[in-house]
């Protein structure tokens, strides 16, 4: 079995930075893909961005390209998603998300098989 613990919800400036991590822990070796996933109040949740395991390949949301860039050293190491040049259209709870090799596209929140509790970020001007 699989947990998820996000760090790092809370406030931020319109146009400024903020960083949020997910750890990982139990049975990390059935993990091939981790995601983040927002969602904002009356909104569905949404993939902001993807990285795999064994490639460290990463994938954005078109909402984020550019703004918002996921890493993972290792396996092991706590997935960290760094966010510049936020909006107050990036307020949401921000949640991780782990999902095993095979499965739907990474923007499908089924696809992940195991979630984080969430983490609010609230972006103000």
């Amino acid at each position: 079995q699989v947990r998820l613990t996000e760090f790092g919800g809370g406030s931020a400036k319109s146009g400024g930075s903020h960083v949020l991590s997910c750890v990982a822990s139990g049975e990390t070796a059935d993990i091939y893909i981790m995601a983040w996933f927002r969602q904002a109040p009356g909104m569905e949740r949404e993939a902001v961005a993807g990285i795999w395991s064994d490639q460290r390949i990463a994938r954005y949301s078109d909402s984020v390209r550019g703004r918002f860039s996921i890493s993972q050293a290792n396996p092991q190491s706590p997935m960290v998603l760094q966010m510049n040049n936020l909006t107050a259209e990036d307020s949401a709870v921000y949640y991780c998300a782990a999902g095993p090799r095979l499965g739907k596209p990474w923007t499908v929140a089924d696809r992940y098989n195991t979630w984080g509790q969430g983490t609010q970020v609230t972006v103000s001007s």
